[in-house]
């Protein structure tokens, strides 16, 4: 999510973690293309993953170090159970 930010114009904090707390904060039924999703999927309640919302329930993301950049549903039942939020850095009219 950093180096696509990046190689959009944006600085965003090095880890999910610093992302998830300088993010302005976003309903899920809000989401748009660009805002950032963000995961505990280590089994505790704190941030470890991350990805781009690309609209319409689903998201981009790197699922491993390595391993391709895949799309996955929000809804998807893993990634659903362990969703904690969204944030933007874009600036919205409203």
């Amino acid at each position: 999510a950093m180096t696509i930010y990046k190689l959009n114009g944006l600085n965003l904090p090095r880890n999910s973690r610093a992302q998830f707390q300088a993010g302005m904060p976003v309903r899920r039924e809000d989401l748009a293309p660009g805002d950032l999703v963000f995961f505990a999927t280590n089994g505790d309640s704190a941030v470890s993953h991350v990805g781009i919302y690309t609209g319409n329930g689903s998201f981009i993301h790197a699922p491993k170090k390595g391993e391709a950049i895949r799309q996955n549903s929000l809804g998807n039942g893993y990634f659903n159970g362990c969703y904690l939020g969204a944030r933007t850095y874009l600036g919205r009219d409203g």
